[in-house]
């Protein structure tokens, strides 16, 4: 390494070049299929179970959908442990690819499969195995992926690079809302039972080859790092940020990042939740209500790169803290006015506002806390974090929320749980370590880069 005096001498440091836009896209397509798979499965929810889970009882075709879309949380963590750590030790290359390869699978299937009319208890035997594989999958997507960006990033656009996948997975969500948007006013009820929710699924696993033909050109940034610094975390430049006020424990680091990835995936999966609040608790047409989830990803498709670019040019912690501020106190305001106006603008105005919020500072999380992990467990416990997070919180958000606010009748109950899921968020912020090499900036001028 080299220093830099406050003269503003050049440093003696290793500049990587900006990462080529079909290298972007190749880490960041499998985010992308992930959420386009989620919002889609959740709005033919119904449709869905009809096909697979047919029952004369009345919801239960519906509930056995949700519960079998769920089954695929619980596969998460083993492929995180699986996966990820293949990350850390294989390379993250093949990492990425056995992750993709095995989404892409999972994908395909579901919409493939033939209905239980046509081969019987076959039909979701396969629905839920091909669940329980894309689960698997995902698990050991996010840790690989987002080392790989960190690594091979520009050290002072790290930021931005990292935000990128968040970027995808809003782009993901609009995309998804839009489609299903537009099946659902194109298309009558018997056709959307039938194959037009085929039709959307399909769309998504269409990017496949694509994203695997896209993945095989990617280099190696595990094996560059290591030759580099002779696998001692001391040279690793994500630590660099870190020591100077001294590295915190990685299990320390594991908790806190836990504690901000459950917050994130809470309010996410909360402000997802809004078309189905919109419709079932508020009584608002669905044609209306689903406009709120491509709202939502257009605010993220906007807020995440600018989120990370300001994180490299102010620091993580900052740009974490002050929108999940506003965003505390926006939420009660904005679920508020929605249960007393009930109208597209309460609705689609409420929605930008929180996404806004919410997507300026979780696309950061991510960036703190692959910077603060040692290299030698950057993929594997990422994973494993993230994994868990979803598993539990990604699984349970949208339930808990329906219930309480079933229980309780209170159309105040999802505002409620938001605000105790981002207080926990913040409190986690808090404690974390500022991870932006600052000091390495160019226009800086003072600090130390490899």
């Amino acid at each position: 390494m080299a220093t830099v005096g406050s003269d503003g001498m050049q440093a003696a440091a290793i500049v990587r070049a900006p990462l080529p836009a079909r290298h972007v896209a190749a880490v960041c397509v499998g985010n992308a299929l992930e959420f386009y798979d989620f919002v889609t499965y959740a709005f033919f929810a119904a449709q869905i179970g009809r096909c697979f889970f047919p029952s004369d009882t009345k919801g239960a075709s519906l509930l056995a959908s949700l519960a079998t879309f769920g089954a695929g949380f619980l596969t998460r963590p083993l492929g995180a442990w699986v996966i990820g750590r293949m990350g850390d030790r294989v390379g993250r290359k093949p990492a990425m690819l056995l992750s993709f390869g095995l989404i892409g699978l999972a994908t395909l299937g579901l919409p493939l499969t033939p209905s239980y009319a046509a081969i019987g208890i076959a039909a979701p035997i396969l629905v839920i195995a091909f669940r329980l594989l894309q689960g698997f999958a995902l698990g050991g997507e996010v840790g690989p992926s987002t080392a790989f960006m960190m690594e091979a990033a520009p050290l002072h656009r790290r930021g931005l690079y990292i935000s990128l996948q968040s970027m995808s997975a809003d782009a993901a969500t609009m995309v998804a809302g839009l489609v299903g948007f537009g099946l659902a006013h194109v298309l009558d009820e018997p056709a959307l039972d039938s194959w037009g929710w085929r039709v959307a699924l399909l769309f998504g696993a269409a990017i496949v080859p694509f994203g695997l033909m896209l993945r095989r050109t990617l280099g190696e940034t595990l094996q560059v790092e290591h030759s580099a610094a002779q696998r001692d975390d001391k040279h690793d430049d994500a630590a660099i940020a870190t020591h100077a006020a001294g590295r915190i424990p990685t299990k320390r680091i594991a908790v806190l990042g836990l504690a901000m990835l459950a917050s994130a995936t809470t309010a996410n999966y909360i402000l997802d939740y809004l078309t189905t609040y919109a419709n079932s608790t508020l009584g608002m047409p669905p044609k209306l209500a689903l406009g709120a989830t491509a709202i939502v990803g257009l605010c993220g498709v906007i807020c995440d790169p600018l989120g990370g670019w300001l994180s490299d040019r102010y620091g993580r912690k900052p740009v974490m803290i002050a929108p999940f501020v506003v965003l505390l106190l926006a939420i009660f305001p904005c679920f508020w006015v929605l249960s007393q106006l009930r109208t597209g603008a309460a609705l689609f105005g409420a929605s930008a506002l929180l996404a806004t919020a919410s997507t300026l500072a979780t696309c950061v999380f991510l960036v703190a806390i692959t910077e603060s992990l040692p290299q030698r467990v950057r993929s594997g416990g990422l994973s494993l974090i993230y994994a868990v997070a979803i598993s539990i919180f990604g699984g349970s958000t949208q339930f808990l929320v329906n219930w309480l606010t079933h229980v309780t009748g209170n159309p105040l109950a999802p505002a409620w749980y938001m605000v105790g899921g981002v207080t926990v968020g913040l409190i986690a912020i808090v404690r974390m370590p500022e991870t932006a090499p600052v000091k390495a900036l160019p226009h800086r001028g003072i600090g130390v880069a490899t």
